[in-house]
């Protein structure tokens, strides 16, 4: 009788600990964003690359589980290891790693064969500066409202390194909106694209580029790190390591580094920082009408740094002449979504014109969008920070 009953309590207690006692409608809400990221990447090639971990982790993040049994298993639970994966989110670890690899694999030839394009990379950073005051009117306090702001940079490293400074509490909501929105750049970019140009703008043809010299390649990482740390200290952790990066990749002496860090390194970076960070969307503590509403202040300020990007371009066209005008299209790639922004802008060119290649020329604003959202971080961390 008595292992009757104690076979029973057992059964009980089995229960008691499975996710099917555990689950609420908020678990399988998360469960369902999940599978369609994982439908957008799989089916779609939305950015399979991050989000694959991400709509995987997602899924991982919302198996409900008895959390008074103390098992250690959840992300937000000391000691699991999950939660220790999830440290190098917390403490801004995993993206200057990313950014180690992206400058290794950058070429800023593009960039510096037509600088003026710069500006267009620092005029798409609009986007987080009025979302910024946006977020502050909706009664964000200002570490939080400088956290979302970021988004509209297009640069899922960059909020994560923000957030993690400034409003940590909110790293998982603006993660994921920052990654979500840089996946769907195919998506967002072109109607806002068209509805800003005249056709007889998206016909315009760039001159060639000019050949940049292997010495011009090696001065620029070293330049650009004194311009842009002197000018933004705060940056220095993704700044740094993207002009390091690219000193690797650039030196010619240094090609297994340089390797290394442009595909093992930031693809075991990559893994861990989306499975976390979708992992870290728990129902329990992420789907809040906060991070409904951070969802779409991204939304706002990723399309405002897209539309400034282009209209920009605009103004630009207005004291230039001849072959020196720029397509304004290229004005989009000015957010920091390395390399779909300029693909998006290519297509868009070769619809118009199949003998319109604005590929190269859309790099240029393109990189300088990534230093760009680097240095707005940079600045943001320093001024709340008290540093200056």
């Amino acid at each position: 009788m008595d292992i009757l009953i104690k076979l029973e309590e057992g059964f009980e207690q089995f229960l008691r600990f499975t996710s099917f006692a555990n689950f609420q409608w908020e678990h399988g809400a998360m469960i369902c964003v999940g599978l369609f990221f994982l439908y957008l990447a799989i089916k779609k090639d939305y950015e399979p690359l991050l989000l694959v971990p991400i709509g995987f982790g997602i899924l991982v993040g919302n198996i409900p589980f008895f959390e008074a049994a103390g098992l250690q298993i959840g992300i937000y639970e000391e000691g699991s290891v999950l939660n220790y994966l999830y440290f190098g989110v917390l403490k801004g670890i995993y993206p200057p790693l990313i950014f180690l690899g992206i400058g290794a694999m950058t070429d800023f030839s593009a960039l510096l064969s037509n600088p003026k394009l710069m500006i267009l990379g620092a005029a798409a950073q609009i986007g987080i500066f009025v979302t910024f005051i946006v977020a502050l009117a909706l009664g964000f306090d200002i570490n939080q409202a400088a956290a979302i702001g970021i988004i509209g940079g297009a640069d899922g490293p960059t909020a994560i390194f923000l957030s993690s400074k400034l409003a940590p509490e909110l790293i998982g909501a603006i993660a994921i909106a920052a990654y979500s929105y840089m996946a769907l750049v195919p998506v967002i970019q072109p109607p806002i694209i068209k509805l800003l140009t005249t056709k007889q703008e998206r016909l315009i043809k760039m001159k060639p580029p000019r050949a940049v010299s292997k010495v011009e390649k090696m001065i620029f990482p070293i330049v650009g790190l004194l311009l842009t740390t002197f000018i933004s200290p705060g940056g220095l952790p993704l700044l740094g390591m993207l002009f390091f990066g690219n000193l690797l990749k650039e030196s010619g002496v240094t090609k297994r580094l340089a390797d290394t860090a442009s595909k093992p390194l930031i693809d075991i970076v990559t893994i861990l920082l989306g499975l976390t960070v979708g992992a870290s969307t728990q129902a329990t503590t992420f789907l809040t009408p906060q991070s409904i509403m951070i969802f779409v202040l991204g939304a706002i300020s990723f399309m405002i740094a897209t539309a400034g990007g282009v209209l920009f371009a605009k103004v630009m066209n207005l004291f230039l002449k001849g072959d020196n005008k720029i397509n304004p299209m290229i004005g989009a790639a000015g957010v920091s979504a390395v390399p779909d922004s300029a693909r998006v802008v290519q297509q868009l060119g070769i619809k118009e014109d199949p003998t319109n290649y604005l590929l190269m020329h859309s790099m240029a604003p393109n990189v300088s969008g990534v230093i760009g959202s680097a240095v707005a971080a940079g600045i943001m961390l320093s001024l709340l920070s008290g540093i200056l």
